[in-house]
């Protein structure tokens, strides 16, 4: 433990292989987590699913976090963090195992079943792979470093959509509905059947690459003990969990936890229920909405590693933020859902370009991905105003934003709910009062303090 963190790095195996190691790992967890978008198509047509079905997929793989944002740091102080990350791998492997039996019997809650151990597994691996990102270099570029591990989470995201498209959802034609209903009951699930199985190949490639890369870590030369992180060795689950009414009298974290939990609700809509938005429709295109969204979001983090905090502070990058987000979005709901002169103008360039085909999206569509952009820094701006000030409470207050992660599991079904009854555009309107109480936090939310 007298030996500094970066000696241990460079001793262990070197400073560029450990920073490869965690790189890799944030591109796992983005690429698995923006899966979602495209796989909630498939489902509806392989399962035969409503829209609100299909939004359950977000909602088994983010309540994940809500159940093991408590548990995972005692499963840590047992293991140790780099057998925690062995652990979440292994775990995240047979969640996308299950999708064999499910691709097979076409059974959604097996499909669901297998999220939630994804989610699980992902949720074990996020809470020990980031203290690394601090430890394993020198601490006055920890801020660089977390900026690189962003970009690989969220170029992953750009990434999955198309891979899992190209792969299952081509030939779509015989699998529209109107083609389907031509079809007798035996037909139909001789022909829905073939195309479940699609999921059979790329999951169990997925589920393989995860074991492979779980025993990587497992004799890679990360450490397994993280130096510079407080443990309380007599501290309990129980004695934790007694903390939280104590910590959720702290106006800044309890309204920060809320407003974590809202921005990732519209985050997973301007990502994943994008393709919902877009099936509505009738866009072929639909499962590869959310690598529009996720650009956006790549974009939208370099600048922020350019600004902030040399030019713009974090508070501040939160309000321009939300403000965005409350015109791209007042943009989804007004703006036509066919014309596409907006995105055309803006893009349509690009089709000029040899090996280029972009579909040119409507500008209701358009405004949604924008939402990438305007979301691109909330999480790392959130995260130190709510944790500002909030002293012994850290542990427990960390671990209550994660549980806001659930966001993303809650918020996307209900504007599912909401759009099967007045319509997918109009239900978009839920992401105004959100963005405004983003922006009440930005603005003079997090500066409030109890009294006592």
């Amino acid at each position: 433990m007298a030996q500094t963190t970066t000696t241990v790095a460079k001793k262990e195996g070197g400073y560029l292989i450990s920073l490869t190691i965690i790189g890799i790992l944030f591109f796992i967890f983005g690429f698995v987590t923006w899966l979602n978008g495209s796989l909630m198509p498939f489902l509806q047509t392989a399962c035969e699913l409503t829209l609100f079905q299909a939004s359950l997929v977000t909602f088994a793989f983010y309540i994940a976090y809500f159940v093991m944002a408590l548990p995972s740091s005692f499963v840590l102080k047992k293991t140790g963090y780099k057998n925690g990350m062995f652990i979440g791998l292994i775990i995240m492997a047979l969640g996308a195992l299950m999708f064999i039996p499910a691709a097979y019997s076409r059974q959604f809650i097996v499909f669901l079943s297998g999220l939630f151990l994804l989610g699980t597994g992902l949720a074990l691996l996020q809470t020990a792979a980031n203290p690394f990102i601090t430890i394993i270099g020198p601490r006055e570029s920890a801020a660089k470093r977390m900026a690189i591990m962003g970009i690989c989470n969220k170029f992953a995201g750009f990434v999955s959509p198309l891979v899992l498209t190209a792969l299952v959802m081509h030939g779509m034609e015989k699998f529209k509905e109107e083609n389907l209903m031509l079809l007798s009951i035996d037909q139909k699930n001789v022909v829905l059947n073939e195309f479940a199985s699609r999921l059979v190949g790329p999951y169990t490639a997925m589920a393989l690459i995860l074991i492979a890369f779980a025993f990587l870590i497992k004799y890679s030369p990360l450490p397994n003990e993280v130096s510079g992180v407080d443990e309380d060795e007599h501290e309990t689950l129980k004695s934790f969990i007694k903390q939280i009414p104590a910590a959720l009298k702290i106006p800044q974290l309890a309204l920060g936890i809320t407003a974590l939990f809202v921005y990732v609700g519209v985050e997973v809509m301007a990502g994943d229920s994008l393709t919902q938005f877009g099936r509505n429709l009738k866009l072929d295109y639909a499962p590869r909405l959310t690598s529009y969204t996720m650009a956006f979001m790549v974009i939208g983090y370099i600048l922020g590693i350019l600004l902030i905090p040399k030019y713009l502070k974090q508070a501040k990058a939160l309000v321009i933020s939300a403000v965005l987000g409350i015109i791209f979005a007042l943009g989804a709901t007004l703006s036509s859902s066919t014309d596409n002169q907006i995105f055309s103008s803006v893009f349509g360039w690009l089709n000029n370009i040899p090996g280029f085909n972009i579909p040119l999206i409507p500008n209701a569509v358009f405004f949604v991905t924008l939402l990438g952009f305007a979301n691109a820094m909330m999480w790392p701006a959130l995260w130190p105003l709510a944790l500002d000030g909030v002293g012994k409470f850290t542990k427990i207050a960390s671990a209550l934003l994660i549980m806001g992660i659930a966001g993303g599991a809650l918020i996307p079904p209900t504007y599912a709910k909401l759009g099967q009854g007045i319509g997918f555009q109009h239900a978009l309107w839920i992401m105004v009062p959100i963005y405004f109480f983003i922006l009440y936090y930005a603005v003079s939310g997090h500066k409030i303090r109890s009294k006592h």
